[in-house]
């Protein structure tokens, strides 16, 4: 069963060596992810699962260990997916799962075992809700880091420049996080995130499913768009 969920964005910058003189920018993002994860390890898991979009050849599991690296972004960093040594043979866990090892290396989130799940942006809504439910059968006590961003278009500097619909957009995606309204959640539409670039809609729908059942409550944490991007951090517990 799910017993608590942290949501964070997914941009490299978060990484401050990634964001050079513009790491300050992102530092009450990064304040508030880390309060997320707190979250997490408040609440013991058994199992602690990373949940990001991804593209292919990064989408599905990741085990424990899997390597990640920031290069791609100019920034000479190594992460693995928890602690220990990495695993043998494992594939690079795609950029949205390197931030969130980046993240829990940097939080005291747990000792529970963990792995990461790259989920593909296009998958419906019916299979993201089947995924989340697999998640929370699968131990007694599980925990989820869903990363993924809101629309790309809030400003015309936005990297899918402006949209009128993006505000609409994420401000509903961030009340259903705020207040862990799971059918809000599941209720966003697939296309319009499509358009709006909105990298966490499946990844969002995937908790929804996950918490069917667990009676969690949430908490927003942050709500904004410094790059036109929205970012939103959310609690649940």
């Amino acid at each position: 069963m799910l017993v608590a969920a942290a949501v964070c964005p997914c941009p490299p910058l978060l990484v401050p060596e990634v964001a050079g003189a513009a790491a300050p920018e992102m530092d009450g993002a990064r304040a508030a992810c880390y309060d997320a994860i707190g979250v997490l390890a408040a609440a013991r898991p058994d199992r602690l699962v990373v949940v990001g979009p991804a593209e292919q050849p990064g989408r599905g599991p990741h085990p424990q260990g899997a390597p990640g690296s920031f290069r791609g972004f100019g920034a000479d960093i190594e992460v693995t997916l928890g602690k220990g040594d990495p695993a043998p043979g494992a594939r690079d866990l795609p950029p949205s799962l390197a931030v969130g090892a980046w993240l829990l290396d940097r939080t005291d989130w747990s000792s529970a075992p963990l792995e990461g799940l790259g989920v593909g942006e296009p998958l419906t809504r019916d299979r993201c809700t089947a995924a989340g439910r697999e998640l929370a059968a699968s131990a007694r006590r599980v925990a989820l880091l869903v990363m993924g961003d809101g629309s790309a278009c809030r400003t015309l500097k936005a990297p899918g420049y402006f949209d009128e619909r993006a505000a609409a957009f994420d401000a509903e995606a961030a009340r259903a996080l705020g207040e862990a309204d799971l059918d809000g959640l599941l209720a966003l539409d697939e296309e319009l995130a499509y358009e709006l670039k909105a990298a966490g809609r499946a990844c969002w729908q995937v908790l929804a499913g996950a918490g069917e059942g667990a009676g969690l409550s949430g908490r927003l944490l942050y709500d904004e768009a410094p790059y036109g991007v929205g970012y939103l951090v959310a609690g649940w517990s």
